[in-house]
């Protein structure tokens, strides 16, 4: 290696978010020297596509991290939590897209348009938020600067990509085995996806929320770096491919009116407010799909209380939600000389 060299290591590279993030490196131009594909024993020798060519994917060891610079991980919790701190130990910083890491006090949990000076107290591993998450905070953001934000309610309406490949195929097989006379297959998820929703994502756990939905809560305080924020989640799986929505409402200190809410968000970063009514304009999956941008939209106050809004989010939950954030911190990282 030269002394310019910049190696990046994609972890978990045959998976959907594993290719996302080839191609998310390959379309942002970020500039590695070299790109190396790795994955489980089972892929091994298999080829993902990357620029103009292919990788060969390499096993996942514990000795994989020599003179790698930056590894994006994108393999599972067990993965993350077995093979990150080899990764540290050898000088590669981490940007883990598992839930493994996010509420260790001593890793950043980043989202570049929210908090990027998290990046600062790194010890080679950051974390990736929640794909829900960090859709909503990329929105709350703004609005909570301008008017400091009391409670949040979220219902999430989540695509199956959400979970991986195999749900992505579930929902596929479902409809063609309902349009075809058959009894529908559930392997993935405990019933039907295809025309049906589905109110559990993850397992249940303390006070009958589910994991999903208390992932939401506690990252949403540790990115927003502020506790008095109280968040409460329904998460719900809906047969849709790509594409995470979210019905929002909000309730601020200081009084927001729709229109100071749009032009607000219509400024920050990351954001394209999509959000007239009148013509049908508001964000939906199919158009958020394939997309880098957080849609926001359906921008009402709530009439209920005094400083209330009602917020629609849609955003894709591999890109943004997953490869493009992980792509995004480590350019944030370049950018502030911390790399390589």
């Amino acid at each position: 290696m030269g002394r310019g060299d910049l190696v990046v290591a994609v972890c978990g590279a045959t998976g959907a978010v594993g290719r996302e993030m080839l191609k998310t490196l390959e379309q942002r131009d970020f500039p590695a020297t070299t790109v190396r594909a790795f994955a489980s024993a089972r892929s091994a020798g298999t080829t993902v596509p990357f620029k103009d060519g292919e990788l060969v994917v390499e096993e996942l060891t514990e000795d994989s991290f020599k003179g790698i610079h930056l590894a994006l991980f994108s393999a599972g919790g067990a993965t993350s939590k077995k093979f990150a701190p080899h990764a540290a130990k050898a000088g590669c910083i981490v940007v883990d897209n598992s839930s493994a890491w996010r509420m260790d006090p001593e890793v950043p949990l980043v989202v570049p348009e929210v908090n990027p000076d998290d990046v600062a107290w790194h010890k080679n591993i950051i974390a990736n938020p929640n794909c829900s998450t960090i859709q909503m905070v990329v929105v709350l953001k703004p609005l909570h600067d301008a008017a400091k934000i009391k409670r949040v309610i979220v219902s999430t309406y989540q695509a199956v990509s959400g979970t991986g490949q195999k749900a992505i195929t579930e929902l596929e097989t479902q409809v063609r085995q309902l349009f075809n006379m058959q009894e529908p297959e559930a392997k993935v998820y405990p019933y039907q996806i295809a025309f049906n929703c589905l109110p559990q994502i993850d397992v249940f756990s303390e006070g009958d929320y589910t994991f999903e939905e208390i992932k939401m809560i506690k990252e949403t305080a540790k990115i927003m770096g502020d506790e008095s924020i109280k968040v409460t989640a329904t998460t719900v799986r809906v047969p849709v491919f790509y594409g995470h929505s979210e019905s929002v409402n909000i309730e601020t200190e200081e009084k927001l009116t729709a229109a100071q809410a749009r032009a607000i968000l219509a400024q920050a970063p990351g954001i394209t407010v999509y959000d007239n009514p009148s013509e049908k304009f508001y964000p939906m999956p199919l158009l958020a799909a394939g997309e880098d941008e957080v849609f926001v939209g359906r921008i009402r106050e709530d009439q209920t209380i005094d400083n209330g809004l009602n917020l629609w989010i849609v955003a894709d939950n591999i890109r943004k939600g997953a490869a493009l954030n992980a792509v995004q911190i480590a350019e944030l990282l370049l950018t502030r000389g911390m790399l390589g």
